[in-house]
């Protein structure tokens, strides 16, 4: 399913940056590294969650240098994993790869390895060396809890959580990992990216000095709705409108604007301590929408007493912006244009010409290290703490008060359904006329 970048803008991307990141070439698999179930140097990977986001994780899987197979494939609908496998088996995927050819060859789902419903998940883990998880975020915390407690490495996407108690589970299934040697790639992908890893390379090496304050922004003109249709059961029209249900998404704080507050954490080298902003609905006001706000912007506080603002948005018609920048006491770091200066002079810019396509090099990187039997990728911790971070701005927008971290993180929070089912209570309701309840600042409250 599309999560940061609808498939259009995806696919924009990778073909603005023209080239993919070069994979390893593929080595023996060593029979003594307990990594793999395979008799032989195929790694298997089984695909959880097939929507867009799924299918393009997919393909940049089986693109990789290595002897890479999918094996299984599983989501809750079957019209959803049924048009995924089409796409895969495409004969030409140059809108999704930029690179042209296909990868049918790599596809060994049968009809047998094909699993629909809520426990798909359960059925498609054992067969699989890497688990790749593409659901919508609120499944994430319960699908990473069982294929590491499986043994299986992980990609997944973020955010990898809708609520403190998700993020928590995260954050014990990460130090399972670690203990078990097991690599996790989480998909904030701008780690995986070369101008990204450059300005950060510069940041620790003093560059622009302490960092004092930051900007980071996801402004734009949101994405897809998923209307309602004549049977569905609450739980079907959630799931199918996932985008605009906190337990399945989170707000667009988290599912999208998530990316630039990582960068924020990532180059500060912490999370912040405390948070407090302002959002609300001001144009996406029709019950289409779900109960998410269209606007949040938030003022995070690190310990060292630093601030990163933070403003996302999701209103057609307005400025757009998606960026991040960094103030420190000897330069300024412009991410979009990978660029650092100071009083108006360039202290560094990044050259494109070298630029990568970060969401096939999180791949590559995964899938040599894997071929090579080494334990390079522990991304679980990082990806939990970065969701927390955004769901910890989303209840201070919703409530209008100041949230602490320790309290928030710790505060066992779960918005989950008690049961998964289709015709099962959902955690949010729609009225008589088909609204749903929605976070008042002054009204709702976190904590007494």
């Amino acid at each position: 399913m599309k999560s940061d970048l609808t498939n259009q803008s995806r696919r924009a991307f990778v073909k603005q940056t023209s080239l993919l990141a070069g994979g390893l070439v593929a080595a023996p698999l060593l029979s003594n590294a307990g990594y793999f179930n395979s008799v032989d140097d195929t790694i298997k990977v089984a695909l959880i969650g097939c929507g867009g986001r799924g299918t393009g994780a997919a393909m940049q899987a089986l693109l990789t240098k290595q002897n890479v197979k999918l094996v299984a494939m599983a989501d809750a609908f079957r019209d959803r994993l049924d048009e995924c496998y089409n796409n895969l088996m495409q004969d030409d995927l140059s809108d999704w790869s930029g690179a042209g050819g296909n990868v049918k060859a790599k596809v060994a789902v049968t009809e047998e390895t094909k699993f629909v419903g809520f426990d798909g998940y359960l059925k498609a883990i054992p067969l699989a060396d890497v688990i790749i998880l593409t659901t919508p975020p609120g499944f994430r915390p319960i699908h990473f809890e069982e294929a590491i407690k499986q043994g299986k490495h992980v990609f997944m996407e973020k955010p990898v959580a809708t609520d403190p108690a998700g993020v928590q589970k995260v954050l014990a299934a990460a130090e399972e990992a670690k203990k078990k040697k097991l690599n996790v790639v989480v998909g904030l992908q701008r780690h995986y990216q070369n101008s990204y890893r450059e300005l950060y390379k510069r940041v620790k090496d003093g560059m622009i000095g302490d960092i004092t304050s930051g900007q980071v922004w996801w402004n734009n003109d949101g994405v897809w709705v998923k209307m309602r249709e004549p049977g569905q059961t609450e739980m079907e029209y959630q799931m199918r409108n996932w985008y605009y249900f906190n337990w399945l998404c989170g707000d667009h704080i988290n599912e999208q604007h998530i990316h630039n507050i990582d960068v924020m954490n990532w180059f500060k080298g912490g999370y912040p301590v405390k948070a407090q902003g302002m959002g609300g609905r001001q144009a996406r006001t029709g019950k289409e929408f779900g109960e998410i706000y269209d606007h949040h912007y938030v003022e995070f506080e690190y310990a060292d007493g630093s601030i990163m603002n933070s403003q996302c948005r999701h209103i057609k018609g307005t400025y757009a912006k998606v960026d991040e920048m960094l103030v420190g006491t000897k330069g300024v770091v412009k991410c979009g244009a990978a660029e650092i200066s100071y009083k108006g002079k360039s202290l560094y810019k990044f050259d494109r010409s070298k630029e990568n396509n970060p969401y096939q090099s999180e791949h590559d990187e995964l899938f040599a290290a894997l071929a090579k039997g080494e334990y390079k990728f522990a991304d679980a911790e990082n990806g939990a703490k970065a969701t927390m971070t955004a769901i910890m701005g989303r209840m201070a927008t919703y409530s209008g008060q100041v949230v602490e971290w320790d309290k928030a993180i710790n505060s066992g929070i779960n918005i989950m359904p008690a049961k998964f089912a289709w015709d099962a209570e959902t955690p949010t309701k729609p009225d008589a006329n088909g609204f749903y309840p929605i976070a008042m600042p002054g009204v709702t409250k976190y904590f007494s």
